[in-house]
């Protein structure tokens, strides 16, 4: 059965089509198939199928016919298939003109956020921009901000508060958990509140890792009504997961932080808290490159779930 048409749009709708739908649709135009060309694209079919129902909707045609018998593209879409080529290939001249004089690309991760956002975000840069020399660094907070401040980075995906003078963008808001070891009592529950967990030890990163961070920390405690009790400090994400696998106390950490660690510990969300990661740059910076890696992340982030990376 075909896909009733999308709603008519005015000619205004037309600015919010952006570069990525053309890609997606060339994609799904040539493969013949979603599922093939979410494989190509590397993202999750469901996304794809969310852009192209985006792009009709914008356009007020439908592209394609999707039956039994599989995906064709319809007379609109056959019109349309050439014009998106052209444009791609316009945009791929483009860039290989900008390639010429970027020169590199010096990437930091937050150590708590590289196992997911490292591996999606280099590979889409290899692949949008693979003459560039890229560098990544995988960083605990202070130095990312320091070299981000220093122009020793180009840009850095971490967890905010930073500093003022830093631009950012946010690309990911996770669920935060408390970290239990295996066999504490609330280790089965849905889901618990901050204030259950005030008779319980604590193993928290040390004060000076980075200040903004506590500060924002010792104003979650005090709102839940009580001070931790601090068992341990130690630095990084997973010297903290085996602290509270060996039973030291409990943590506070982002969702995706389960990938690092599987065996001892048990992630339940906190209720109603989240967490967020960010692309963070240096305003000003002059690298040619900085506002389409910006671009790209958020492209990224916008049709992959990235906490899965892990």
């Amino acid at each position: 059965m075909s896909s009733p048409l999308p709603p008519h749009r005015p000619p205004g709708a037309l600015t919010a089509v952006e570069l990525r739908h053309f890609r997606y649709f060339v994609a799904v135009a040539e493969q013949s198939s979603f599922g093939r060309a979410a494989q190509r694209l590397h993202i999750a079919q469901q996304s794809l199928s969310q852009q192209i129902a985006a792009l009709e909707r914008l356009l007020g045609v439908r592209l394609f016919d999707r039956d039994s018998r599989g995906t064709r593209l319809t007379a609109a879409g056959s019109a349309f298939l050439p014009s998106a080529r052209e444009i791609l290939h316009r945009v791929e001249v483009a860039v290989s003109d900008v390639r010429r004089v970027a020169g590199t690309l010096d990437l930091a991760f937050l150590e708590s956020t590289a196992n997911y956002m490292l591996p999606p975000v280099v590979r889409a840069v290899r692949e949008r921009f693979p003459d560039a020399a890229l560098t990544t660094h995988n960083v605990p907070i202070a130095e990312l901000v320091a070299g981000l401040r220093e122009g020793r980075y180009d840009a850095a995906f971490t967890r905010p508060p930073l500093v003022p003078d830093l631009a950012t963008r946010v690309l990911v808001s996770e669920p935060v958990c408390a970290v239990l070891p295996a066999g504490h009592p609330m280790a089965g529950r849905a889901s618990v509140s901050l204030p259950e967990l005030a008779g319980d030890s604590w193993v928290l990163t040390p004060r000076d890792s980075w200040p903004p961070w506590h500060e924002k920390y010792d104003r979650d405690f005090a709102a839940a009504g009580f001070e931790p009790r601090v068992a341990q400090r130690a630095a990084g994400v997973p010297n903290l997961l085996g602290l509270v696998a060996a039973g030291v106390g409990v943590a506070r950490l982002a969702r995706s932080a389960s990938s690092i660690r599987r065996g001892g510990v048990v992630f339940v969300p906190s209720a109603g808290e989240r967490a967020e990661t960010v692309v963070a740059w240096l305003p000003g910076r002059d690298n040619p490159l900085l506002a389409d890696l910006v671009a790209l992340a958020e492209d990224v982030a916008s049709t992959s779930d990235l906490t899965a990376e892990g």
